[in-house]
């Protein structure tokens, strides 16, 4: 009986040499799967937990037992024309939530990292990492800031990932914020466009909209689509938004009607394509020291990867494939040991109704100029198959740029410990995050996973 067999193997797993147990591990999973006939779909089989899989991941970064747990999160709501705001006020609120109930206290924390765009341009001020921990209360720590531009909230995760890694450090408190709503909206345009190319884009008048704009006539000219049959993407997030407590568009469902007749932004994007300017901050708590975790059944984060692009858009052979998206995405499932089949929800990077698009696509789990059809039919709803947007995503949600990628670890924390409220997709156990920095040139993946 293979069922038997494996149990055995499993019972003597700790007196198998370190050497060769990464690849014990792998060949057990495997095991299971051909003896019970499931070679791909959901993987269900009772015996091989979301844990062993765990730790079989773990050992794919690490020779060590090594793994990072998410001992804590929060966040602030995501608000707009809140001039009152600073800072070091709403980093040290998300901080704050993240300890309120865990076994945590600001004197566990051994370094702080933080993620931001543009506070240098918009606020005159740099130097975050000081700033953020001395609100914070923390102290004799690492603490620096990490720039990705749209992307700062996945880097500043990603190195908190490696610096736990690596074993300098034991708990890294993650925070990304960013405060845009206080400048007018040019000089807001100008900052978020030095995210391209100066020299060849921003310099040149191009913006992010524009950029993206380019990105969505491309697409229609591609597959031969219409405006109006982006409709379903604007559509989740807004829904989903509308029952999220944190979100900027709460209770804001958008109508078809109002989703058509939208101002003209650049041709052809329209308002409701776009992310809103927003302010916020969001942290999570990452430690190797599972003591330090109060969650009856721990969340991990199994795996952190980042990929580039060229960044000049129109410098790319084919601007519709966004090789940083692809590669991201596949490494950090790689590393896992999680086939896309086994992710439960995709917290992806909908900055415009395009970008969606093109990350279900160059994230593998749908066909090219396929992902219009797969959301009219229902796959990205909460109870679809591969839920997105849980909580509005960057499109109702917000997007306080260099906070978002963070907003997406918190909310997968909550998704994963069943603590989504009405947002909660059923049964969820392993997710995936990606964080996109400019028009997909800087892309960073992170897979979650419950015990």
């Amino acid at each position: 009986d293979p069922h038997l067999v494996c149990s055995v193997l499993v019972v003597l797993l700790p007196i198998i040499p370190l050497l060769v147990r990464p690849i014990f591990l792998k060949l057990v999973v495997m095991f299971f799967s051909v003896g019970c006939g499931r070679v791909c779909g959901r993987f269900t089989i009772s015996g091989v937990s979301p844990q062993l899989r765990a730790l079989s991941s773990a050992q794919t970064l690490s020779s060590s037992d090594k793994r990072v747990f998410v001992g804590g999160s929060g966040l602030t709501s995501v608000t707009r024309s809140n001039e009152a705001t600073t800072i070091e006020s709403m980093a040290k609120e998300a901080v704050d939530d993240a300890l309120k109930g865990s076994f945590l206290s600001a004197n566990d924390i051994d370094a702080v990292y933080v993620g931001n765009m543009m506070s240098g341009i918009l606020s005159h001020q740099q130097h975050l990492g000081p700033l953020v921990a001395n609100a914070c209360g923390i102290s004799n720590v690492d603490a620096f800031t990490t720039e990705a531009c749209c992307g700062s909230g996945g880097a500043a995760l990603r190195l908190g990932f490696l610096a736990l890694m690596s074993g300098d450090v034991d708990t890294v408190a993650v925070v990304g914020v960013e405060h845009m709503t206080h400048a007018d909206g040019p000089t807001v345009t100008k900052a978020l466009a030095t995210a391209s190319h100066w020299e060849t884009e921003g310099g040149k008048g191009e913006t992010f909209v524009s950029l993206n704009a380019s990105l969505m006539d491309a697409y229609m000219k591609k597959y031969g689509y219409t405006h109006d049959m982006f409709f379903p993407m604007a559509d989740i997030a807004h829904r989903n938004a509308s029952t999220s407590q944190h979100a900027v568009f709460k209770n804001k469902p958008l109508t078809v009607e109002q989703y058509d007749n939208a101002k003209m932004l650049t041709h052809p994007v329209q308002l409701f394509d776009a992310s809103p300017t927003c302010d916020g901050a969001a942290c999570v708590i990452l430690t190797t020291n599972k003591s330090l975790v109060a969650d009856q059944s721990p969340t991990y984060l199994l795996s952190s990867a980042s990929c580039i692009d060229i960044l000049p858009v129109h410098a790319r052979s084919d601007p519709l494939h966004l090789h940083a998206v692809e590669r991201s995405a596949s490494e950090a499932l790689r590393k896992a040991n999680v086939s896309r089949s086994l992710v439960d929800v995709f917290e992806l990077h909908d900055a415009y109704s395009i970008m969606a698009c093109l990350s279900l696509e160059n994230a593998g789990f749908v066909d090219p100029g396929e992902s219009l059809f797969a959301a009219k039919e229902g796959a990205f709803e909460l109870d679809g198959e591969l839920p997105i947007a849980t909580f509005g995503g960057l499109k109702a949600r917000g997007h306080p740029v260099g906070a978002t990628g963070v907003y997406q670890a918190v909310e997968m924390h909550r998704q994963l410990q069943g603590n989504a409220g009405k947002n909660q997709v059923n049964n969820a156990k392993i997710g995936l995050t990606q964080n996109i920095g400019g028009a997909g040139a800087s892309v960073f993946a992170h897979v979650f996973a419950n015990e």
